[in-house]
């Protein structure tokens, strides 16, 4: 693997997985839906600006736009909307990012029928691995008595479910070299656009865009759209362009541990004996989907 690559991984883990935090920092001062809503209306106005003085502002028809905005509805308004809620729910960020690491196991076994990548025995062991160790961490932590706490660790599969659909369609464009296939800036501004719309009567309707403008939150926000709303999808695009699905899926197998440490930094929360076996598991998990095999299953 190139060096490049390799960084980019390293930025792209650090900056995903700064979202959770930037998340609970956020939804003190307003709802789920308007978050979102918030977030994706300062990233398209950004992102129209920079087309804009770039002169590359265009309408490409309703095809090319309409799959593009419906991956970017997928990819960023159910995957985020799913998380927050989830987060507001009380569960922990490090196990909604545990939780949302389950994407790996539903990309693999899909990948084929998709995308036709097979999916190779050692990679076939590291994700049911991944799957058991956060399986491990997940099942210590939910109170089966209690189905408010069922219900808050079910929310975060509804982002696995969407982020999973997202990337093999994204993977299938970049494979078949599709003509709906859009440059980076106007992907980002098609896909922010259509997340912003899909979030703005849920926004309204349910939270009558209810939004405290303090320090933090302006902070939070600035931060969720600049870094990781924009930096690191745009290291998450170039991976894919780079790497399989499979190696690119099982990446977020790696987000747990970072947003763990993030969140005893920021909040406080606790990391439990479990949590560190289960990590463990994934970790040897992420490391056998990266062995390349020629046979596939």
């Amino acid at each position: 693997m190139r060096q490049s690559t390799i960084l980019i991984i390293i930025g792209f883990i650090l900056l995903w997985n700064s979202g959770f935090i930037g998340a609970e920092y956020g939804l003190p001062h307003t709802g789920p839906f308007t978050l979102v809503f918030w977030r994706y209306l300062g990233l398209s106005l950004l992102m129209a600006l920079y087309l804009f003085l770039r002169k590359k502002f265009k309408w490409y028809g309703f095809k090319v736009a309409f799959l593009n905005m419906f991956i970017g509805f997928l990819a960023h308004g159910v995957w985020l909307t799913c998380v927050l809620f989830a987060l507001d729910n009380n569960v922990p960020a490090g196990i909604v990012a545990l939780i949302v690491a389950l994407q790996p196991l539903a990309t693999g076994a899909s990948a084929y029928f998709v995308t036709g990548e097979a999916t190779n025995l050692y990679q076939w062991f590291g994700l049911i691995l991944g799957f058991i160790g956060v399986a491990l961490s997940v099942g210590f932590r939910i109170d089966f008595e209690d189905s408010n706490s069922i219900f808050g660790y079910f929310i975060p599969l509804g982002s696995v479910i969407a982020i999973t659909i997202a990337t093999l369609i994204q993977r299938k464009m970049e494979i078949n070299k599709e003509k709906e296939k859009l440059p980076l800036d106007q992907t980002i501004f098609y896909q922010s656009i259509a997340t912003a719309l899909a979030l703005a009567l849920p926004a309204i309707l349910v939270e009558d865009l209810k939004t405290e403008w303090v320090h933090e939150f302006n902070y939070a926000l600035l931060w969720l759209i600049i870094a990781v709303s924009l930096g690191a999808y745009i290291l998450m695009w170039q991976l894919i362009e780079r790497l399989d699905t499979t190696k690119v899926a099982s990446l977020f197998y790696l987000g747990p541990p970072i947003t763990m440490l993030m969140a005893w930094i920021a909040f406080g929360d606790k990391v439990r004996l479990m949590d560190i076996v289960g990590m463990g598991v994934v970790f040897i998990g992420v490391f056998l989907t990266q062995i390349k095999k020629e046979r596939s299953y």
